[in-house]
């Protein structure tokens, strides 16, 4: 089910990375698609 859904979370969601995202300066809802993308992908990988 996780593998699912990283495969979604790639496809739909934004990719901080690549824009050179400041943690620092991100908003409420850019740190909440962070950890759900962290929680998903740590989940994959278990």
């Amino acid at each position: 089910m996780f593998k699912l859904l990283a495969k979604l979370n790639k496809w739909l969601l934004p990719n901080y990375t690549k824009k050179g995202l400041d943690l620092a300066k991100a908003t409420k809802w850019q740190k909440a698609i962070i950890a759900w993308k962290y929680y998903v992908t740590t989940h994959v990988l278990d």
